[in-house]
């Protein structure tokens, strides 16, 4: 059963404290979905082929195996869409098929050490001002920025897209 919203105030309501911060996070949203869209486009890389490495480094971050099944998961690809997305990584350089040495028959993909340099030629510093920002905060302010992303990024996840075939 799903929790229904506290309201059903539309787009007429005036502005509240917690409808700024969401307005807040969607420009924050835009702003680096175009730092994204710059760096595919100044790099040859395609906007998805951007988004399937940052998948690849959360996995890789996470210590968990990098399929293609999963990534296509992640990507909201058919299996013909997500091999596009690899062979194109791929021929870039920027990505490897290895073996996984518990399970020859399964593919790993690998993140090439020259794509994570490039990224991080693009965005450490936006990462490391980013990173220095939070610095200033106390352990309870950060805590509470930590919770708020993570609820929010899960009640998104959870969520059916507008538009989405079910």
């Amino acid at each position: 059963m799903s929790e229904k919203p506290e309201s059903h105030e539309g787009p007429e309501t005036p502005e509240t404290p917690e409808r700024e911060i969401f307005h807040l996070l969607r420009a924050v949203t835009v702003e680096y979905g175009l730092r994204q869209a710059a760096f595919a486009s100044e790099n040859g890389l395609h906007p998805t082929d951007v988004r399937a490495l940052i998948c690849l480094l959360d996995a890789e971050r996470a210590g968990a195996d990098a399929t293609p099944g999963r990534l296509g998961t992640e990507l909201g690809l058919n299996s013909a869409g997500t091999t596009a997305v690899i062979d194109r990584l791929e021929r870039l350089g920027h990505l490897s098929r290895v073996r996984d040495p518990r399970d020859r028959r399964r593919v790993l993909l690998r993140v090439a050490d020259g794509a994570k340099e490039l990224g991080w030629a693009y965005f450490g510093p936006l990462i490391h001002r980013t990173e220095a920002l939070l610095r200033g905060f106390d352990a309870t302010e950060r805590a509470a920025v930590d919770r708020f992303l993570r609820a929010v990024r899960d009640i998104m996840a959870g969520e059916e897209r507008p538009g989405a075939t079910p």
